[in-house]
């Protein structure tokens, strides 16, 4: 994000990276979309593809997709454009791509069935304050 630096400090006493500012925030706003249970796993040093992934689920078609053009819409004004988004068409499993971030908004029984934090167990999960 262009108007967050690395500089920035978290209330620990920490250098918090860009990456996960743009988690943290994603998080925030699947969560004004009335998603829940989001999760922020921390990928680094666990693999390159990205840095964090942000899970959270949505209990209906209309939650997923607002949720969704919530977050590209609010983070275009910070300059932040998706790479590439999946999943518009079906509303079950909505992948968006922010190459350090990947944002997976998911309906209950996809978030049950593919399990990415059983998968990814290893990552820690970052707070999302």
């Amino acid at each position: 994000m262009s108007s967050l630096k690395d500089e920035e400090r978290a209330g620990k006493g920490r250098e918090v990276a860009v990456s996960e500012l743009l988690a943290k925030r994603v998080a925030k706003l699947s969560l004004e979309k009335k998603c829940e249970e989001a999760k922020i796993l921390d990928l680094r040093g666990l693999t390159s593809v990205t840095d964090f992934f942000v899970i959270v689920t949505a209990d209906s078609e209309r939650k997923a997709k607002a949720a969704a053009e919530h977050i590209v819409d609010e983070l275009k004004e910070d300059g932040e454009r998706p790479m590439h988004v999946e999943g518009m068409d079906s509303m079950h499993w909505i992948l968006m791509d922010y190459i350090d971030v990947v944002v997976h908004i998911f309906m209950p029984n996809e978030r049950r069935f593919y399990d990415l934090e059983s998968l990814w167990s290893d990552a820690p999960i970052v707070s999302e304050s």
